[in-house]
């Protein structure tokens, strides 16, 4: 400890003065430490005597200040500033909550599991709604009045050049429109009118007489449309061939009959333009079975398009009387008609139209 000697008023302010101070720390006390663990301690020294100082008054170390001040350092100095910067410091640790406890893990399985089974089941339920959209696709392709001929395999047809000639001349005759400024056109609607009527004076070509027939107007140029020209030769045909059937369906001789029947001619220009759908004659594809089967039938028989047409009024004709039907069902019952023709054309090898079971129907 060193001692210094305060003179005038100065001794009088710092009678018992102490300063503390630490490396770097300045603290408001009255001790004051150099360096650590150096403390100097300020004593006020009473007024030497002229003579000069007595022994008694000489100036000791005040041992108890000394001790005070080193104990107040020691209370003085805070924990933080004696643990070292860096130091390990022991804190109590909080436990946070393990969020892949058993518990958490547990959850998290199952909806693992749940997300897992839904995605599954929608997916089983896809594939089950597009396995029941095409089962309905083909069920109702095969309902409609192809009958699901269009369905089949595309075959390969090697034709002979006869065939070829004839199918030709087949697909010209059905692009020809029927023209009321045709003479030709004019004189086979008149050959019709004398096989229809033998014994009837012809009447001009627009007369409600034409209605007798089973034309829709008094003039029957307008009730060609799709059939075209070619469903006048067929019915001219029908009457040349086959008079007997032909008469009998133009009086609706057999069977009960409706009080609301379906008009004759017109039936028959309906029959005709039927025929060329199911066959696929004016695409010229003829990939289908039943255009196929239709095809070889022209080896043997030049007409057997209009030997077809023929077989296929009476058969419109007796499920007309099957059905007991009227006017208003007339296409419904072309459609079935339609559909038992088809049958009859693919049941088997048929080398022509005579040998189907439905041309015995037929009476020349």
């Amino acid at each position: 400890m060193a001692v210094l000697e305060l003179d005038g008023a100065d001794h009088d302010q710092f009678a018992r003065s102490e300063v503390t101070t630490s490396v770097g720390l300045y603290r408001s006390h009255h001790t004051c430490l150099c360096g650590v663990g150096h403390t100097i301690s300020f004593v006020k020294q009473p007024t030497v005597p002229p003579n000069g100082p007595s022994p008694q008054h000489a100036f000791l170390p005040y041992t108890a200040d000394i001790d005070r001040s080193e104990k107040r350092m020691e209370t003085i100095i805070p924990d933080s500033i004696r643990e070292p910067l860096l130091g390990n410091r022991t804190h109590e640790s909080k436990s946070e909550p393990n969020l892949w406890d058993g518990k958490g893990q547990e959850r998290l399985g199952w909806m693992h599991i749940i997300s897992t089974f839904i995605a599954q089941s929608v997916r089983k339920i896809g594939n089950a709604l597009s396995q029941f959209g095409s089962l309905l696709a083909k069920f109702f392709s095969r309902s409609c009045a192809s009958h699901g001929s269009h369905d089949e395999q595309a075959v390969l047809l090697d034709l002979s050049p006869l065939q070829e000639e004839r199918l030709r001349f087949l697909r010209q005759r059905l692009n020809v429109p029927f023209d009321s400024s045709s003479v030709k056109h004019q004189d086979a609607l008149k050959e019709l009118w004398r096989l229809a009527y033998p014994s009837r004076q012809l009447p001009p070509l627009k007369s409600d007489l034409w209605k007798e027939m089973g034309w829709q107007n008094s003039d029957p140029a307008t009730d060609f449309r799709a059939g075209g020209f070619m469903s006048l030769e067929n019915l001219i045909y029908f009457a040349r061939n086959y008079p007997d059937s032909f008469h009998s369906l133009l009086h609706k001789a057999d069977g009960k009959r409706s009080e609301w029947e379906y008009p004759f001619a017109v039936a028959g220009v309906n029959i005709s333009y039927m025929l060329v759908q199911m066959l696929d004659l004016q695409s010229g594809k003829m990939g289908t079975k039943v255009s196929s089967q239709f095809v070889q039938l022209l080896r043997e028989d030049e007409m057997a398009f209009d030997n077809l047409f023929c077989m296929a009024f009476l058969m419109l004709d007796a499920q007309w009387l099957t059905r007991q039907a009227s006017y208003m069902e007339f296409n419904e019952v072309l459609k079935s008609m339609c559909i038992q023709l088809e049958q009859e054309l693919t049941i088997g090898s048929i080398s022509c139209v005579q040998e189907m079971p439905s041309f015995r129907l037929l009476k020349r």
